[in-house]
């Protein structure tokens, strides 16, 4: 295995990190800016405030987006499995 084929599997992974927890991450940090500005304007601070509107909308993201992320995460493996059959 060539530094060239190692630097494309990690640069595979990277990818495949970034396409699975970039909506997750995106869709938790709107949320929980939103709801910070409620907080703000309402001057209720409960905890669970921000907790509930985060996990029900990653929840949703991943009833939505899952099979596809379950889809992309089978490819890489295939990937490495055939990299690891042709060593």
């Amino acid at each position: 295995m060539t530094s060239g084929e190692i630097m494309m599997v990690f640069q595979e992974g990277m990818m495949v990190l970034l396409k699975i927890a970039g909506p997750i991450l995106l869709a938790s940090v709107i949320v929980g800016l939103i709801v910070a500005v409620f907080q703000a304007a309402t001057q209720i601070h409960e905890q669970t405030l921000t907790f509930v509107p985060k996990l029900a909308v990653i929840g949703a993201i991943l009833l939505i987006g899952g099979s596809w992320m379950m889809r992309v995460l089978v490819e890489y493996f295939e990937l490495l499995l055939d990299m690891i059959a042709r060593i």
